[in-house]
């Protein structure tokens, strides 16, 4: 991964940003040597919060049967049915 000043992103925008949507590659970028922000493409980006999205679904699911908050098939079949109505 790449790694740039802050300086270089007020600098360089427009290059950099040409570079990301080629590359597909997140640019670290730093203020005062600490790390501030990460810079990635949108399709990137979108990506990750499609996968996050699904992890946290994921995880509320393993939660739920963790509190045993689960129904039968044929129950679930049932609520299901007044939905689509």
């Amino acid at each position: 991964m790449r790694t740039e000043l802050v300086t270089t992103l007020k600098r360089r925008a427009t290059e950099l940003l040409t570079e990301l949507a080629k590359r597909r590659e997140p640019i670290l970028i730093t203020q005062h040597g600490l790390a501030s922000a990460y810079l990635v493409d949108v399709e990137s980006y979108e990506g990750l919060l499609k996968r996050m999205a699904l992890l946290e679904g994921i995880a509320r699911g393993e939660k739920a049967i963790d509190d045993g908050r689960t129904v039968t098939h044929t129950l679930a079949r049932q609520r299901l049915a007044r939905w689509r109505k």
